[in-house]
């Protein structure tokens, strides 16, 4: 039977078509690694900077930047994967969200790189994946409790998790910087959503961003420390707490203290393009995706 297209619903993915690609922020050049046919998401570079492993029809998959190959990491019976995945300091394992069947709650669990057995990680949910500490102990995530969504943070073999933010409305997209010194992640508490960042513990709250006309999403912190690349809808496209697909976006860079704040790309994207941290090893690079939707102008 044939799935009936809805173009009035943004969450209509069925004709998405992705462009993978690459901008240098020391050239200013973006580069196109391959298109697809069909909807892939959220790009993380490899530590070892010689692929890019993203999400597509709930599986995992590892491009080779070299070969253009591609091969899925098998992740046993998590086969419904989100766009909230990060691998770990050492590439050796992946950390990723998986819808599981039973309930569409979002949990997280650590797979090896080369496959394996799935290890649930977080038992309470939704939670969302976004972050791994440098030292490998510690995944962070966003997660509703009691209505509430929050930074958390848990020990990778599982445990007590730790409740990190308490402002009212949504605060997500958290990841550590490769000190393990700060988290970076985005708030609604100041009215429109903006970039933040705190030490690791939690304390020092400090608001990163100011854009007056803009929803700011994802702060990804580069591997030096240096800059910070981010996703923004105009004000007014979307509510402040909604990070939808096809929309009109823009990539925006910043120097790590906030300042010289500038686009760089303009796009049709949101939802999928940047959801996690994709800065390249030398972090003179980032992937991202772009979409278009098949059969329209």
């Amino acid at each position: 039977m044939e799935v009936k297209k809805d173009y009035s619903n943004p969450w209509y993915r069925d004709d998405d078509e992705s462009i993978l690609e690459i901008y240098n922020v020391e050239t200013n050049e973006r580069q196109i690694v391959r298109e697809f046919d069909y909807l892939i998401e959220a790009p993380n570079w490899t530590p070892d900077g010689k692929a890019l492993v993203y999400n597509s029809n709930g599986r995992i998959y590892r491009l080779e930047l070299e070969s253009g190959a591609i091969s899925e990491i098998p992740t046993g019976y998590v086969n419904r994967c989100n766009n909230d995945h990060v691998l770990s300091p050492d590439g050796s394992m992946i950390a990723v969200s998986h819808q599981t069947e039973e309930d569409n709650e979002s949990r997280i669990y650590v797979v090896p790189m080369t496959g394996g057995i799935p290890r649930l990680v977080t038992g309470l949910h939704p939670s969302y994946l976004h972050g791994w500490s440098p030292d490998g102990k510690t995944l962070l995530y966003c997660a509703c409790r009691k209505g509430e969504f929050d930074v958390y943070s848990i020990p990778v073999e599982g445990g007590v998790e730790t409740r990190l933010t308490d402002a009212p409305g949504l605060n997500d997209g958290c990841e550590y910087d490769s000190a393990g010194e700060y988290i970076w992640f985005n708030s609604v508490r100041s009215g429109l959503m903006q970039a933040f960042r705190m030490k690791a513990d939690g304390s020092e709250q400090t608001q990163m961003t100011f854009d007056e006309g803009w929803n700011t999403w994802f702060p990804h912190i580069s591997p030096d420390r240096t800059k910070v690349v981010t996703i923004s809808y105009k004000k007014g496209d979307v509510a402040p707490g909604e990070h939808v697909p096809h929309k009109n976006v823009e990539l925006r860079l910043m120097n790590a203290d906030g300042s010289n704040v500038r686009t760089i790309v303009k796009l049709f994207g949101g939802q999928g393009t940047i959801n996690v941290n994709s800065w390249a090893p030398d972090s003179k690079r980032f992937a991202f995706v772009t979409y278009r939707i098949r059969g329209r102008e």
